[in-house]
C-alpha cells in the first residue's frame, strides 16, 4: 500500500512537471455538428448581440445612479435602492439574451466580442427628479432598440434576410416589451408625483419621497 501511494505521488508530480514544461497537451478532434438547427439569420443575430451591450450599458448607468445617491453628501437611500434594483434587472436582461443566443446557436464564435467595456452614460445628477427623468429616457431608448430587433426579424426581405423569426419576436414581446412598458409608466408616475411634491414642499418633498421609495410604499 505504501509503495502504491508513492507511485501515485510520483505520477502526479511527473504530470505536473510535464505540464509546467509545456510538454503535455490534450487536444480533442474538432466535432462536426450539423448546423441545420441554427436558423437565426445574421441581421437578427447581430442585433441581439448588440442588445447585450445596450442592457449592460443601462445596468452600469443604474449602478452609477445607485452609487451617486448612496454618497454621504447626497444620502438618498430610497433612490439608491430603486436604481440598484434596476441595475440588477438590466444585468439579468443581458443574461437572458445571451441564454437565448446560446439556445439558438447564435454564440458559437466571437464570444469575446460580446461585451465591450460598458460605461455609464453619466456619473452624477443634480437631484432625484433629474435622475428619474434620465432613467425614463434610458428605458425608452432600450425599448426602441428591442422594437427594432422585432421589426428586423419579423419582416422577410428586410436587410437581405428571408426568414420570419416569429419565435424570437414572440419571446421579445412577451418577456421584454411588457416589462419595458410597465417600467416606463412607473417612472413617469414617479416623476409626476415627485415634481408635485417639490413644488409644494421644496427640498423636503424629495426627502419624503425618498422615504417612500425606501419602504416600498405606493407613490
Amino acid at each position: 500500500m505504501f509503495k502504491l501511494s508513492l507511485l501515485c505521488v510520483a505520477a502526479v508530480l511527473f504530470v505536473a512537471s510535464q505540464e509546467a514544461q509545456g510538454k503535455m497537451t490534450c487536444k480533442l478532434p474538432q466535432v462536426q455538428i450539423p448546423d441545420d438547427w441554427i436558423t437565426m439569420v445574421d441581421p437578427c443575430t447581430k442585433k441581439m448581440k448588440e442588445q447585450v451591450q445596450e442592457e449592460l450599458t443601462a445596468a452600469m448607468t443604474y449602478f452609477a445612479m445607485g452609487a451617486h445617491f448612496s454618497k454621504d453628501t447626497v444620502n438618498r437611500p430610497g433612490f439608491a435602492k430603486i436604481f440598484f434594483d434596476s441595475a440588477s434587472e438590466e444585468r439579468d436582461h443581458a443574461i437572458k439574451i445571451i441564454g437565448y443566443l446560446l439556445m439558438r446557436g447564435g454564440l458559437t464564435k466571437d464570444i469575446s466580442q460580446l461585451i465591450r467595456d460598458p460605461q455609464p452614460l453619466s456619473e452624477a445628477w443634480a437631484d432625484g427628479l433629474s435622475a428619474l427623468k434620465d432613467a425614463l429616457k434610458l428605458e425608452a431608448h432600450v425599448t426602441r432598440k428591442i422594437r427594432d430587433i422585432a421589426t428586423t426579424c419579423e419582416e422577410p426581405g428586410r436587410d437581405g434576410q428571408d426568414f420570419n423569426d416569429y419565435h424570437l419576436v414572440d419571446w421579445l414581446t412577451g418577456d421584454f416589451l411588457t416589462e419595458q412598458y410597465e417600467g416606463q409608466r412607473d417612472l413617469a408616475g414617479k416623476i409626476s408625483n415627485l415634481g408635485k411634491m417639490l413644488e409644494a414642499h421644496g427640498a423636503l418633498g424629495e426627502f419624503l419621497f425618498d422615504k417612500k421609495l425606501l419602504t416600498g410604499a405606493s407613490i
